[in-house]
């Protein structure tokens, strides 16, 4: 277990430290770049969530999950990073839109 809790805490990890470096490329006016580090976030953060998904699944299927500090750790990072991804994301559209740039979604 503590092999799937390292792989939430680094894919997480890196979800936020891109979806930072997104946010600054916004503010120098990257959106390519910007946009592609969102993408990067977004895969990081699947596999991140992937393996959190397999955790619950296995604990439903009645495998016992120890509690440790290091998964609530592990839980605490994905939620920010979640929370940081979806935030950068408006916040490039945002600056999109005072630029006069166009974008998807």
């Amino acid at each position: 277990m503590e092999e799937e809790i390292m792989t939430i805490i680094l894919n997480a990890g890196d979800a936020r430290s891109k979806s930072l470096i997104a946010l600054r490329s916004a503010r120098k006016g990257d959106f390519e770049h910007a946009e592609k580090m969102l993408e990067q976030a977004g895969k990081s953060m699947v596999l991140a969530h992937q393996t959190q998904t397999t955790l619950i699944q296995k604990e439903i299927s009645g495998e016992k999950q120890e509690v440790s500090l290091l998964m609530v750790h592990a839980q605490d990072h994905l939620m920010t990073a979640m929370a940081i991804r979806d935030m950068v994301d408006e916040l490039v559209k945002f600056a999109k839109d005072l630029k006069g740039e166009k974008h998807g979604k």
